[in-house]
């Protein structure tokens, strides 16, 4: 469900793509069948279209990449997290609106 500006991200490339990665990443915990995760992909694909060159942008299907929603504590999707230098910025839980994540991102020194 990535699209154009959207990467997906899985258990094997989370390091390179994520932790490793020189600028900031927004990954997106989702899975199929949510319908609240379904209702966020626009506001994610609006955001990597708009942040593009900035900011990667990723989504992480938790129902295929269990290791890594066991390792960030997902108990809800979608569950969007802002990632710097591998460091986990800040945590949004739950449907959210484009201007909170805009407000994470444009904070980001």
């Amino acid at each position: 469900m990535a699209g154009n500006n959207v990467m997906e991200i899985t258990d094997q490339n989370f390091e390179q793509e994520v932790i490793s990665s020189s600028v900031p990443v927004l990954v997106d915990f989702w899975a199929e069948w949510c319908l609240p995760c379904r209702m966020l992909a626009p506001t994610i694909e609006k955001l990597a279209k708009d942040y593009d060159g900035k900011i990667k942008v990723g989504k992480v299907d938790t129902e295929v990449n269990r290791d890594i929603a066991i390792k960030y504590s997902i108990s809800a999707i979608p569950t969007v997290i802002l990632f710097k230098d591998g460091q986990v910025q800040q945590k949004f839980v739950g449907l959210r609106q484009e201007r909170d994540f805009k407000e994470a991102l444009d904070g980001l020194k």
